[in-house]
């Protein structure tokens, strides 16, 4: 059992949706002022939410990305009120959204310091490369994330599709770096 508890916090979950039908893009610039669209830049329109604070692309085709949100149940949540909204300003979209959660990316702070250089060496499918980067690059295959470690006992994890995976992914990183003696406290 780690000496220290990790603590974690979920920075960004993306989340994908569709409506399955061709949306007017133009019509809803027309209907919400305050979205961004720059067909010349950039094919999708920006919608975005105070509360939750995010942002939603919607494309002509009906597919939707979902940005900012802190949780699976926020963006979740976000897709359906960008959705709602189109409806009640009086864009027609006739079927319920299709939302799946795509990646989400998390901050951890471990309680102590770590042998990075060590690290490198006794973990498998870690890299750790310091003139190009500060922080080793760890790929764990189960939950499959990708995790940047830093000496300061700070983490990114991100490619994880569900929360719970977030919090695996770094308990079970926290674990195997005690376990081999990498911690400093």
């Amino acid at each position: 059992m780690p000496q220290t508890k990790a603590i974690v916090s979920i920075e960004n979950v993306v989340a994908s949706a569709t409506v399955n039908q061709i949306v007017d893009l133009n019509a809803i610039t027309m209907l919400f002022p305050d979205v961004e669209y720059h067909p010349d830049q950039f094919p999708g329109l920006v919608f975005r939410l105070k509360a939750p604070k995010t942002a939603t692309l919607i494309f002509s085709s009906g597919k939707m990305v979902c940005t900012g949100a802190k949780s699976e149940d926020q963006a979740m949540k976000a897709v359906k009120t960008v959705v709602s909204r189109l409806r009640k300003g009086g864009v027609e979209i006739v079927n319920e959204p299709v939302i799946e959660i795509q990646n989400i990316v998390a901050s951890a702070s471990l309680g102590g310091k770590v042998h990075l250089e060590e690290a490198a060496r006794q973990l498998e499918r870690s890299m750790y490369e310091p003139e190009q980067f500060p922080g080793l690059i760890h790929r764990m295959s189960d939950p499959k994330t990708v995790i940047l470690l830093f000496a300061s006992g700070k983490l990114v994890c991100t490619g994880a599709k569900k929360e719970v995976e977030v919090y695996k992914a770094v308990n079970n990183l926290h674990g195997m770096l005690e376990e081999k003696g990498l911690m400093i406290y």
